[in-house]
């Protein structure tokens, strides 16, 4: 196979990747490269961190011998080359479209998925799952988590590492440092010391001199000990990896196939516990305006490659998480006691707005969502105003902290919840759906739910006003709809909601984002000749009784609507009325939420089709309680 034969194309699985020689491994990479490129900017997605991993995915299926060897990267949004080496390639251009591949690993698509991912800090553990699980199958196999420099900021990092350590596992940790936080530099004499360190002849030595030693008095067998492991540790690094119980290798170049290959495969080799691989990757690698962008191009809509230029369309209105920093910046300029809180996602929930505007009151704790809930817990404890911003899905990792830390000791922590709802290409993982079940159960917590811009800027400001314990409003990922937004936001009254449009058959209450389209419903409904109330509840907790039951009284129908999971809003507005004994009179009451199960990734108007929660749903919904005929397909055009 000479130097100029596209290797890429002869690649469908990993076993044709390990027919390749060594020294063909650099053009292989080269091409991988390449086609990643050339797939993202079709598609959009996570562009940066998968070339930072380029090589090391290269080498890793190279050495190992996946999927026999369980290989489990953490997020998995680094994961687009393993899946073109992986036997995707013919369809990674459909990465994150509906049908298509997932962003992410998955166990339903592909043996080589053995975990699936998109939250940080979970391979360690799963790893260490795997590795026990051969154990007790005697199968000869090695597991591998490969885990960003980041996702070890969260502590379930240090609890499997620690587990796995203890247990003495067999697998391997690389830990893909690609921001120099940890490492110092790195060079040919780190690369030999890595090689020497995970060799077969220095592991023998090793293994001897510890025989040796034991024959040795404990006292002087201790010493001996740990002056192995800090002399290693003093060149190299990894005391502390080493003290967690891991053998320390490292740090290495993460780009350099001749530095990479032979020490996985002497790790590979390796008789004794767990070892963790120090490799040192840059993000964007390989692609000149990645690299020379400040994110690194971590998520990209679709964009020209030869120039790089991303190619995103014109907003129609502000997006609801930069009108929430506003609203907060605004706050904050008369209220100094309020402060920002963020677990590593900055940008993500636009507080990088407000560090700008308040470097001081502003603190990004890393990935590590449960500490960020208890540090503003004990921020509030203090007298403080903090709002610990989180998306819905990864305050499902803090949840003890809210009940326990928050919510028990009624501390007035705030906390906005942005991607609320349904949010397309990310999928299951990213939506934000039980939110409102899962914070609804809980004693002293305040619910609220923005249906438009305006109401965020409001509940903003209810939020620094409301010191009497917790309270959480949520907010859709994407555009608002278009309003003429106040100066600043004004305090609600606890606990009550509000009429936007008065009729008498059809009473729709909507709680949070799907309000724009309950005002559609109600034309459609009206052109019908059925008179339509809409009225947005602002709150899910507490109900407006007094709005639920003037619904209840002036209509023939209510129809409940929220963009949250079976056991929300709905849930609790049937609870009340079952208690006052509404029901009995046959009531037609019904409730529209999310579908019970894991939605896949679409657009996110496809989805919302799926989910039954667009305007001609709400429509058909209301017909149906009236008991007449469907029209649904008319509806939809």
């Amino acid at each position: 196979m000479t130097l100029e034969t596209p290797l890429l194309d002869t690649i469908n699985t990993p076993a044709d990747l390990r027919k390749l020689e060594k020294s063909q491994l650099r053009q292989l990479a080269d091409e991988l490269r390449a086609e990643m490129i050339d797939a993202v900017s079709v598609t959009g997605g996570h562009l940066g961190s998968g070339l930072g991993v380029v090589e090391l995915t290269a080498a890793i299926h190279y050495v190992f011998n996946t999927p026999d060897d369980r290989l489990v990267w953490d997020v998995g949004h680094q994961c687009y080359p393993h899946k073109i080496l992986t036997g995707r390639r013919d369809r990674i251009r459909t990465l994150r479209q509906g049908g298509g591949l997932s962003g992410f690993t998955k166990r339903s698509e592909s043996e080589y998925d053995p975990f699936g991912a998109a939250h940080a800090a979970t391979s360690i553990s799963a790893a260490t799952g795997f590795a026990e699980a051969s154990r007790h199958l005697n199968k000869d196999t090695t597991s591998i988590a490969v885990i960003g420099d980041g996702s070890m900021s969260a502590g379930m990092a240090y609890e499997g590492l620690n587990n796995a350590g203890h247990l003495k596992s067999k697998m391997v940790v690389i830990l893909n440092d690609n921001d120099m936080s940890i490492a110092p530099p790195v060079g040919a004499m780190s690369a030999y010391l890595a090689r020497a360190s995970s060799s077969g002849v220095y592991q023998g030595f090793r293994r001897f001199s510890k025989q040796l030693s034991k024959r040795l008095p404990r006292a002087i067998y201790e010493k001996l000990a740990k002056a192995e492991e800090y002399g290693r540790g003093m060149v190299a690094g990894g005391t502390l990896f080493e003290e967690l119980g891991f053998y320390y290798v490292g740090p290495i170049d993460g780009h350099n196939m001749d530095h990479l290959v032979p020490v996985l495969e002497n790790v590979r080799d390796m008789k004794e516990g767990p070892v963790l691989v120090h490799v040192v990757t840059r993000k964007g690698a390989g692609y000149a305006p990645a690299e020379e962008a400040a994110d690194k191009y971590h998520g990209v809509a679709k964009f020209d490659v030869v120039s790089g230029k991303q190619k995103k369309g014109t907003p129609n209105a502000p997006a609801y998480q930069k009108v929430f920093a506003k609203a907060l910046i605004k706050e904050a300029e008369t209220d100094d006691k309020i402060v920002g809180v963020t677990a590593a996602m900055p940008s993500g929930t636009s507080l990088d707005m407000f560090a700008d505007a308040y470097p001081d009151r502003c603190y990004d704790v890393g990935i590590a969502e449960q500490h960020a809930v208890t540090f503003a817990a004990g921020l509030a404890g203090d007298g403080m105003r903090p709002f610990a911003a989180i998306y819905s899905t990864f305050l499902q990792r803090a949840y003890d902290s809210v009940v326990h830390d928050v919510a028990i000791q009624k501390l007035p922590v705030r906390f906005p919840m942005d991607r609320a709802g349904l949010v397309g290409a990310d999928g299951q993982t990213h939506a934000g759906a039980f939110d409102v079940a899962y914070l609804g159960c809980i004693p002293n917590m305040v619910l609220m739910a923005a249906g438009d811009e305006a109401e965020l800027m409001h509940m903003t400001a209810t939020a620094v006003a409301f010191d009497e314990g917790p309270i959480a409003f949520r907010y859709p990922r994407g555009e608002g709809v278009g309003l003429d937004l106040p100066e600043r936001g004004t305090v609600l009254e606890i606990g009550k909601g509000r009429i936007v449009r008065e009729g008498t058959k059809v009473a729709l209450l909507a709680y949070g984002g799907r309000l724009a389209e309950a005002l559609k419903a109600a034309d459609t409904l009206e052109s019908q000749g059925l008179s339509t109330t809409v009225a947005d509840a602002r709150f899910a907790k507490p109900l407006d009784h007094d709005l639920i039951m003037q619904l209840v009284k002036n209509h023939e129908v209510l129809v409940t609507i929220e963009e949250g999971s079976v056991g929300g809003f709905g849930a609790f507005v049937l609870h009340y009325l079952s208690d006052q004994g509404v029901l009995d009179g046959g009531l037609k009451v019904r409730t529209m939420t999310l579908p019970d199960i894991f939605q896949d990734h679409d657009s996110p108007a496809k989805m919302y089709d799926t989910a039954k929660l667009n305007a001609a749903d709400i429509v058909e919904r209301a017909r149906q309680a009236l008991g007449m005929e469907s029209n649904v397909v008319n509806l939809r055009g």
